[in-house]
Order: structure tokens, then C-alpha cells, then sequence
């Protein structure tokens, strides 16, 4: 695969597809004026130190009417600008080409890319990730399912292969494991070990904040599938993908091919469900779609930020189905866990960090994996582009500059000292074994404020309070979240913990 195709040419579709926006301005100029138009642009809106490590890097190659492609160094830059810069960029490309504008990324090693006519599609496009060892039908351009291979088999007499659209990145080998997402893991491991056996575990449901790793691990069930049996179909896709597909099948009265399309899998793997919230047609089309699919035995993997009984403008029925297999959660990284990431990263890209950077990062940048990944790649860049040695101190100006700055750390003891003294109770009892339902509402109330205001896993607080499983942590959570959703006086105690904590509330 040459070419990916920014996100930001894939907006809603409009009713009138005929009606492609104000058309771009009439343009002598070439790729190299162009980019470098846009980086004048960007460079006021981005730091110095941003633009410096994300955008002088990135190497015009050609402009054909309002597509531009340049070159990155690697996948990862592509997916970290089109997250943290998604905004400027295309504020920019829309500026300087008009409304058609589309930015296509080339990442270093891939052959030469192909003209941009062959990687846009008319309607809404999906990007392939780079896969250079991959079976054949698992690579492929810019995809919407109305010129999919699935789509075109019904004119054809050989059916031709579903292309899985999997980042060859995301496999189980490259992905560490600690306390914090222990469970998930090995639930993703034994539906991949299963297929096409089965488990119990359909639909399995991971959920979790951002860049805590869910995407990497739902794909890197599909990637295994597909290695023990070349012949499944395996798609992964988004909530919001799905969406633009569905409505562009009904504007070109393509919906029973659509229908088909996603009905004809083994494996479907859907990032981010709570972007089906308010999408009334597309949660119905889903559930049918969810339906038939495991009426058939085929597995369903899910994504999402919150659990599924926490999701908000999405059909009952549809949260109820989401809940018929495993829900499991992957929280941020602990400190080992982080220190262990650094080290296999840092590993790929050919470098031996000192052990006091690897410390110092791990220490500094708390809130997910992606964030270390971006950190780290914004060290090993300076250090390459300014031709400086890899110190601890550069490391503490680097990650300075970028990195979230944290929070005083709060620690257990001290969450649990302060519930005591604003409930009027003992510490030794809220640890203890007694089960007074004062006690135990207030052990409920600190446990739920550790898991907020700590990185500590379940397994760790639950160890805080009399060696008690994580399974009853999980209830304390689930019985406080309930609580202040409807008992005023659980929201007012928790809010003074908070404050005399100095934490801002949620």
C-alpha cells in the first residue's frame, strides 16, 4: 500500500452528492509551493517544537488538482498528526486548495506512490495501513464498500477476497502486558487461539480511555486469525466509518450491497461505539447487521470509551446485545508497564535508552501508550535532527515541552486517611474485615477515588484494603458510580473528599 489518505477528505456526506463545495482555485503551482504555503500557515499554529518535529519532516511529492501527498517518515507520524493536528491541517489544505482539498500521506520505505486518482475513491474512503508482509488480500488503495471486492464479486464468477484493513503494527506480539490490562488481553488471545471454534466470549467489548491500547489489541486478534487461517474474512472498521458508508449506500441505493458486504464476515471489528450515539438508521442497520452475524456463529469485537451500560443516545437494545459476551476494561499503564513499553519501543526504533530517561519518562508520562510512543519519537527526533546526545536533560526539556504536565500525586493512604476523617470513621476499619454498612459504604467511596485519582490497578487497591479481590473493587466502582447518578448527599461527600484532596472534580 502507497498511499493513505487523510481524514479530514471524509466528511459527512451531503444530500446533494452531486454538490462537492465551493470548487478549488485555479493553480500553476506545484506540490513544493504549495506544502510550503501550508507550512507557513501551520507554523502559527503549532509550537515551535511541533512543527520542528511533525512537519519539517514531512516532504512534498506531487500535486494533481486538489490532492496533495507528502512524504513522513513512518506510519506513526501519520497517525499523530491526523490525531493531535487533524484541525490545522485541515483549516490549512482547505485554505490554500479550497473545499475538494485532500491530503495524502506516503510513508518512507512504501514503492512509489501511485497517482492520487488511484487512492480516492468518490465516496467515503477508508485508509489501508501499510503491510509489507501481509497475504495479498489484506492490502488494498483507499476503500468504500460500494467498489469493494465483496461488491463486485456479484458480477464476477470467482469471488474475490475482503480485504481486512489491519495496521500490521497492532499484533499480540507488540503488545505489552501489566496488571492493567491483564484480562483483556487474555480474552483477546483465547478468541484469536479459538476461531472458528468459538468462545463465549462474543461480543467482546474492550473499553477504556485513549491511547490505552484497545484498537492494537482488537486488530491484533484479526491479524492472528488471519495468520492461522488465510482464508477468513476479517474487517475492521469504525463507528464513524460505518456511518459514512451506510448513508453514502442509501444516496446511491446501494444498501442491500452494503448490507451484504458487512454480513458476509467472520471477523468484524468495530473501533469506537459510542459514535453511533444519535445515529437512529445507522444503530438499526447495525443491529440487523450485529444480528446476523452472531446468529451465524462469526465474531463480533467492539471498542469503546465507557461500558457498554454507559453509553449515552444509543438504542437499549443495542446496549443489550454489546453486554451478551465479555466487557472488559484497560486501564492507563503502571510504572513497570510503562518502563517495559519504553524499552520495546525504543528497542524497534534501534536505540538502547540509558536507564535514567527510560525512568524519568515513565515517571512523567502517566496518562496512556500513545502518549509515550509520541513522547519518545519526539526525543529520538531531536536528538537525530539537532545531532545531540540522548541525556537525561535533554530528555526533561523534551518531554517538558510536550508531555501533559501532572497533577501532584495523590497517593492511596492519603485518599484513604481523608474519606476517614470526612466520614468520622477509623482507618483500621475501613480496612478491616467488618462489614457495618457505614463501613462499607465508606471503603466503597475510597476505592472508587483511588481508581480515579491514581494509575493503581484493581488488583493493587483491592491489596490496600485488607488484601480483598479485584472483583469487589469492580462492585464498590459500579455501586458509587450508580449512587451518584440519583443520591445528592453521595455527590456532595465525594466533592468534599475531592477538595480537600485539592483534585478537580470529573
Amino acid at each position: 500500500m502507497a498511499g493513505l489518505t487523510s481524514h479530514f477528505n471524509n466528511q459527512s456526506p451531503r444530500l446533494d452528492p452531486n454538490d462537492g463545495g465551493t470548487p478549488p482555485p485555479i493553480r500553476a503551482d506545484n506540490a513544493v509551493a504549495v506544502w510550503a504555503e501550508c507550512l507557513e500557515m501551520i507554523r502559527g499554529s503549532v509550537t515551535p517544537r511541533a512543527f520542528k518535529t511533525w512537519f519539517e519532516p514531512a516532504k512534498p511529492l506531487r500535486l494533481e488538482d486538489s490532492k496533495l501527498t507528502i512524504q513522513v517518515p513512518s506510519q506513526f507520524f501519520y497517525e499523530w498528526i491526523e490525531e493531535h493536528f487533524y484541525a490545522v491541517v485541515r483549516k490549512t489544505l482547505v485554505h490554500v486548495l479550497g473545499d475538494r482539498a485532500q491530503l495524502i500521506y506516503h510513508t518512507v520505505g512504501d514503492e512509489p506512490a501511485e497517482p492520487a486518482r488511484d487512492r480516492v475513491v468518490t465516496l467515503p474512503a477508508r485508509t489501508t495501513e501499510h503491510t509489507s508482509d501481509a497475504p495479498q488480500h489484506r492490502q488494498g488503495p483507499v476503500f468504500s464498500p460500494l467498489s469493494s471486492p465483496t461488491f463486485q464479486a456479484a458480477r464476477q464468477e470467482q469471488p474475490q477476497p475482503i480485504p481486512a484493513y489491519l495496521n500490521a503494527r497492532f499484533t499480540f506480539e507488540n503488545f505489552i502486558t501489566g496488571e492493567s490490562n491483564q484480562l483483556a488481553y487474555a480474552a483477546a488471545k483465547a478468541i484469536a487461539d479459538a476461531h472458528p471454534a468459538g468462545t463465549r466470549f462474543n461480543p467482546l467489548v474492550i473499553y477504556g480511555g485513549v491511547g490505552l491500547g484497545k484498537t492494537h489489541l482488537a486488530q491484533a486478534i484479526g491479524q492472528a486469525i488471519l495468520r492461522k487461517r488465510p482464508s477468513a474474512s476479517v474487517v475492521y472498521t469504525s463507528s464513524e466509518r460505518f456511518t459514512y458508508e451506510f448513508v453514502n449506500a442509501i444516496q446511491h441505493n446501494k444498501s442491500q450491497e452494503f448490507t451484504n458486504y458487512y454480513r458476509s464476515v467472520d471477523v468484524l471489528i468495530v473501533d469506537d461505539i459510542q459514535f453511533f450515539a444519535d445515529k437512529e438508521k445507522t444503530q438499526d442497520n447495525f443491529f440487523h447487521t450485529f444480528n446476523a452475524l452472531y446468529q451465524a456463529g462469526k465474531q463480533i469485537i467492539l471498542t469503546s470509551d465507557v461500558p457498554p451500560k454507559h453509553l449515552r443516545g444509543v438504542d437499549d437494545r443495542l446496549v443489550s446485545r454489546f453486554q451478551w459476551g465479555l466487557t472488559t476494561d484497560i486501564q492507563p499503564p503502571d510504572l513497570e508497564t510503562r518502563i517495559a513499553i519504553l524499552q520495546k519501543m525504543s528497542s524497534d526504533e534501534g536505540y538502547q535508552l540509558p536507564g535514567d530517561v527510560i525512568d524519568y519518562i515513565a515517571r512523567n508520562v502517566t496518562t496512556s501508550v500513545r502518549e509515550l510512543e509520541g513522547c519518545l519519537i519526539s526525543l529520538l527526533a531531536e536528538c537525530s535532527l539537532r545531532n545531540l546526545s540522548l541525556t537525561l536533560d535533554l530528555t526533561r526539556e523534551v518531554i517538558n515541552g510536550i508531555a501533559s504536565v501532572p497533577d501532584p500525586v495523590i497517593g492511596i493512604e492519603q485518599i484513604q486517611q481523608t474519606v476517614c476523617k470526612q466520614l468520622d470513621i477509623p482507618h483500621s476499619l475501613l480496612v478491616g474485615k467488618t462489614r457495618k454498612q457505614e463501613i462499607v459504604y465508606a471503603r466503597q467511596i475510597a476505592m472508587t477515588l483511588i481508581r480515579e485519582l491514581t494509575s493503581s490497578p484493581l488488583k493493587t487497591i483491592g491489596n490496600h484494603f485488607g488484601g480483598r479481590d479485584h472483583t469487589t473493587v469492580m462492585h464498590a466502582i459500579s455501586t458509587i458510580e450508580t449512587l451518584k447518578g440519583r443520591d445528592e448527599n453521595t455527590r456532595r461527600i465525594i466533592a468534599a473528599i475531592r477538595r480537600e484532596l485539592n483534585a478537580p472534580e470529573r
